[in-house]
């Protein structure tokens, strides 16, 4: 649940306001360490069961955990795949219950939400190869045990749904659905979010904004590229602003050089991670939204940058692309660099009637498919048709 996690931590936080208020009561159980530093700034109970540092995020303290509490849910939803905690809880589910006072047929329902891990992407991306054959060896002796226990798999979007059937064989959940994904209105923009990012970065309102994890996946070095390559064929084009959490790592390092060969360092700025009213600033002072990513199951912050109306740039293999298409939200390219300078041009060359003209229908894409209400209420649907007409929903 660390934010600098990424999107599902983000993803649980948005819901989980939005359920209290049908009257569903949620906790959260993750393996951090009950030390962490976003400790007691959550509204909901959070359990920390961390900190594991084994590769397979094993836990002895979450296996002791669910033995004691499942009983105490109706619903279990697990995010995630690929690590010890989907398989803790299967094994828990399985025994359940240990103490025999309850029938196996009262037992929670559980379901598990992959967040695009079940995406073919991971099996063939030629810098995965190995991780690709140990993916198959668990999938063969557990992962696909392990779905195939579940009551469901719940998928953000039908492109994440469909992708899922792709990429292993014998993959039979009981059942398969979109039950779409959401976040919350932006508030509205202020003077302190404004300085806020000021204090963070030194910019001139109307750049161009990345806004996620600083990472391979992303693409942000084909971005840098596609960007100098505007610059040089325009001659003058908003600042780049590159900010999320992972500067400091090999990538992240390359990406400053980078910049730095290609003679736009002084357009592209590294702000690192940004929170609260740095982010909300950064957004609302932005000219548009800019993700590039070789694979992104959702994109909260896609999502985000929509619902403070402002058009977004992105890869058609962010798995919402087709619903920002179709709405004229913003321009979707391929992740080839040539492709991705079109994307730019053509955003930076439009007319200011036709970028607001874009800018609004983001918006309407934002309040049509990513509202968190809608997202909620096909949980509770879900949900309620599964307890079989039971008025628990906890």
């Amino acid at each position: 649940m660390d934010p600098k996690s990424g999107g599902p931590c983000q993803g649980i936080r948005n819901t989980i306001p939005e359920m209290n208020r049908h009257g569903v009561e949620t906790e959260v159980v993750c393996l951090d360490s009950p030390e962490a530093s976003y400790r007691g700034k959550d509204s909901f109970q959070i359990h920390f069961m961390g900190p594991v540092s084994n590769p397979w995020a094993y836990s002895k303290k979450l296996a002791k955990w669910l033995e004691k509490n499942i009983s105490r849910f109706d619903i279990i939803l697990a995010h995630g795949l690929w690590l010890y905690p989907t398989y803790a809880l299967a094994k828990a589910m399985k025994n359940y219950p240990s103490s025999g006072t309850v029938i196996q047929e009262n037992r929670p329902k559980w379901f598990i939400m992959p967040h695009g891990m079940l995406d073919p992407y991971f099996q063939n991306a030629p810098d995965r190869k190995l991780k690709s054959i140990r993916n198959k060896v668990y999938w063969k002796l557990i992962e696909s045990k392990v779905i195939e226990s579940a009551d469901g798999l719940l998928f953000t979007c039908k492109q994440e749904l469909l992708l899922a059937r792709e990429t292993f064989k014998k993959y039979k959940p009981k059942l398969e659905v979109n039950v779409g994904y959401g976040i919350n209105p932006p508030p509205q923009p202020t003077p302190k979010m404004e300085a806020a990012f000021a204090e963070k970065c030194r910019v001139e309102e109307g750049y161009l904004l990345f806004l996620s994890r600083i990472h391979p996946k992303k693409g942000v070095d084909l971005l840098i590229k596609a960007y100098q390559k505007v610059l040089n064929d325009l001659g003058h084009v908003p600042d780049l602003v590159i900010a999320g959490p992972g500067m400091e790592s090999e990538y992240g390092k390359g990406l400053s050089d980078l910049a730095n060969q290609l003679g736009v360092k002084s357009k592209v700025h590294f702000p690192g991670m940004l929170i609260d009213d740095e982010k909300w600033g950064a957004f609302h002072g932005a000219d548009a939204f800019v993700l590039t990513s070789f694979q992104e199951n959702f994109g909260i912050a896609v999502a985000e940058a929509l619902a403070c109306a402002k058009a977004v740039i992105i890869s058609d293999q962010v798995n919402i692309w087709r619903e920002i298409e179709s709405g004229n939200g913003g321009f979707v390219s391929s992740t080839e660099v040539a492709e991705i300078e079109t994307s730019l041009k053509k955003w930076v060359t439009l007319s200011e009637q036709e970028k607001t003209g874009m800018k609004q229908s983001a918006a309407q894409v934002y309040r049509e498919n990513f509202r968190v209400e809608a997202h909620v209420e096909n949980l509770i649907s879900l949900f309620s048709n599964q307890l079989k007409g039971t008025d628990r929903i906890a």
